[in-house]
């Protein structure tokens, strides 16, 4: 198993010392051909085949190991973005040697590869019946390559929270060295975390690691976030670009003002700058990337470079929104 990122993680990094490390590549964009990221129709090939998003994510692999990311996130319900990595592991073993591998499990995906007409693109269900099914499947794909694996999308209500049978699977897949744990989404995201912290198993805490929506727009969870930092937890950021909104060809309103007034500024791009100020977190060990295209990467991994400065970030404050709006937002936003 590679060295833990959450061990090794480094400050926010300066323009003379990038750290594309604490930055990782995450597969949700590319192992389906339906995702609710704004501008999607332009940025995957116009025939969106098995083979072409294989091709995509590959490729999107390729550069990202080649920039020094090391940290990669799947799902079992992004399409077959499980299948896609775990082909180029295997096909790549010095990288896959030096990767840590994160996946979910606890939401089936139901699209059958079409992107319109789709009752539910997945449905969530965090049964033990389904991790059953779920890890067998994620270990088939990913070999031994699983070293965190994540309920996907606890809410406070989930019973992954209190299912004594699924608690004492989890804590048998943490006891062979793969961290448990668990990634939030919705307006209670911190409750849930806090619900999660006071977890144990045999008088010992039994989640070791989050993935939670935080960006600039979504700051909820950060006081939330800095108690599971503090225990001690694997703390990894996602939708660090609110699903293409701080993206800089949709950042056009007067809510994102002060994000491109600080790029243009500080001669980056929005997205650059909205991953910079997520890494700068104290909190955050991992932020995701959600790219789809090669330039996107690019443009993504320029956060590596960025330190903003206090006074920079306290100007992006003000783009905050109130969790509920951000989220009734989201849950709008098309899947394409």
């Amino acid at each position: 198993m590679p060295t833990d990122p959450a061990a090794t993680a480094t400050p926010a990094p300066t323009a003379a010392r990038p750290h594309p490390a604490r930055l990782g590549l995450g597969t949700a964009a590319v192992g389906r051909p339906g995702y609710i990221n704004l501008g999607r129709d332009a940025d995957l090939p116009a025939e969106r085949t098995v083979d072409a998003l294989r091709e995509r994510t590959h490729t999107l692999l390729d550069a990202a190991y080649a920039a020094g990311v090391r940290y990669l996130d799947t799902a079992r319900s992004y399409g077959r973005a499980e299948e896609f990595l775990g082909q180029w592991l295997a096909e790549h073993p010095q990288a896959a040697a030096e990767m840590t591998i994160g996946s979910k499990w606890g939401y089936t995906y139901t699209a059958d590869w079409q992107t319109s007409g789709v009752a539910a693109h997945e449905v969530k269900e965090h049964s033990t019946a389904v991790y059953d099914r779920q890890i067998y499947e994620t270990r088939t794909l990913l070999g031994d390559h699983l070293d965190v694996y994540l309920v996907h999308s606890v809410t406070p209500d989930s019973p992954a929270l209190t299912d004594p049978a699924l608690h004492q699977r989890l804590a048998a897949l943490a006891a062979e060295g793969v961290r448990v744990g668990l990634s939030t989404s919705g307006p209670a995201q911190a409750d849930t975390i806090r619900r999660a912290l006071a977890v144990t198993t045999a008088g010992r805490p039994l989640f070791t690691a989050v993935q939670a929506t935080w960006n600039l727009l979504e700051t909820s969870a950060a006081p939330a976030l800095a108690d599971a930092h503090a225990a001690g937890w694997l703390v990894v950021v996602k939708e660090g670009m609110a699903n293409g909104r701080l993206a800089g060809r949709n950042a056009t309103g007067p809510d994102t003002a002060p994000l491109r007034t600080l790029a243009a500024r500080t001669a980056t791009t929005p997205d650059a700058l909205a991953l910079a100020a997520a890494a700068a977190q104290p909190w955050a060990d991992i932020v995701l990337s959600g790219a789809a295209t090669p330039e996107q990467l690019t443009s993504n991994l320029a956060a590596a470079g960025l330190r903003p400065t206090p006074e920079g970030l306290a100007a992006l404050d003000a783009m905050a929104e109130p969790a509920e709006a951000y989220w009734r937002t989201r849950a709008g936003l098309p899947w394409s």
